[in-house]
């Protein structure tokens, strides 16, 4: 935590993120869902996709890319399957509904499944991951994105970098969860490269011509190259055509490209699409079969001779639920801007 951030209470930074939303002309239950979503993944450390961007959505409500005002819809369309209509709300909110939907289906039949259209940028995985696991499910998570990846053997951006997570729960509350987009590296990572000058290392990206490039200037104009080749694309087209072609949402090159598009000074929606798939595994391993399993599978892995002794081998989701456990005890750490800008979306003048 820098010097300038500061910690605050989880109860305030929620209520903070909720006034936000609503001054913006959120109804409050829609808020105070979005809200939730984002201050977990503060809390989990993913600041990228954490308080900040009430921010960059509450830029989106205000322009119209967003509907402050869009309907939720869930509709259980079979015993273990629901359809959610997201009427272009705030992704985060259409998410925290839709993991509800499908964890109540997985209640009654042992698997849940949720597909959803009309929504928007729904934050980080993990956190999804997280709350499905704390009420004893597993999960898996996707969605859909703005085109970065070129199909394979192409040199134009089709294929988004797509997040996909995976959480499995555990009685301990060790959860393993997985969250990842599937480019090498973000995007963001390239751009400060070309704004300072600096070399980026082969395999990032490809240039305009779809060509291997280190100029990061150049990668700019190009696209993102996928983790392990044509596998990564494999997995973000896979991730699209449950998430965006079979929900009923946007796919590939329909999706805007809101850097692009909104330049233009007008109100542009995503449709973007999400799937949530719920599964109560107790089912297949009742009792305490499954708390031992999830046990000796981490004392397995842990066990292993770490490459550098400073450094132990530990599990997906550690760091993450140790900087929660962190932030439940201590407080949220928000960077000082971010505080200012919320404060300011609430109404509350500087502080």
């Amino acid at each position: 935590m820098q010097e300038a951030d500061r910690r605050i209470s989880p109860d305030a930074a929620r209520d903070l993120a909720r006034r936000a939303f609503t001054t913006l002309g959120v109804p409050t239950p829609v808020a105070e869902d979005a809200a939730g979503v984002l201050l977990c993944a503060e809390m989990m450390g993913i600041t990228t996709h954490g308080l900040n961007r009430v921010v960059s959505y509450g830029a989106r409500l205000a322009g119209g890319g967003i509907d402050p005002a869009g309907r939720i819809t869930a509709t259980r369309i079979a015993p273990a399957l629901v359809q959610v209509d997201g009427g272009n709300a705030l992704g985060p909110a259409v998410g925290a509904r839709a993991l509800d939907a499908a964890l109540e289906a997985a209640r009654e039949t042992g698997a849940g499944v949720a597909l959803c259209r009309h929504s928007n940028h729904f934050g980080a995985a993990a956190p999804y991951c997280l709350r499905a696991c704390e009420a004893g499910f597993a999960l898996m998570v996707m969605s859909n994105a703005t085109p970065l990846l070129a199909p394979a053997g192409g040199r134009a951006a089709a294929v988004g970098n797509n997040p996909l997570g995976f959480g499995f729960p555990a009685a301990d509350g060790r959860h393993v969860i997985v969250d990842m987009a599937l480019s090498v590296v973000a995007r963001s990572r390239i751009r400060r490269a070309a704004e300072t000058g600096e070399p980026i290392p082969e395999g990032w990206a490809t240039d305009a011509e779809g060509r291997a490039t280190t100029d990061a200037a150049a990668a700019m104009k190009g696209v993102l190259q996928g983790i392990g080749g044509h596998k990564g694309y494999g997995l973000a087209l896979g991730v699209e055509m449950l998430a965006g072609v079979w929900s009923g949402a946007a796919f590939l090159t329909q999706i805007a490209d809101l850097a692009r598009d909104e330049a233009e000074d007008k109100p542009v929606t995503q449709d973007l699409g999400q799937a949530f798939i719920v599964l109560d595994l107790a089912r297949f391993q009742p009792g305490d079969t499954g708390a031992a399993r999830m046990a000796e599978a981490r004392a397995r892995l842990t066990a292993i001779p770490p490459a550098y002794a400073d450094a132990p081998v530990r599990l997906p989701g550690d760091r993450a639920l140790a900087h929660l456990a962190q932030a439940r005890a201590e407080g949220v750490p928000v960077a000082a801007r971010t505080l200012a800008a919320l404060r300011e979306l609430a109404g509350e003048g500087a502080r």
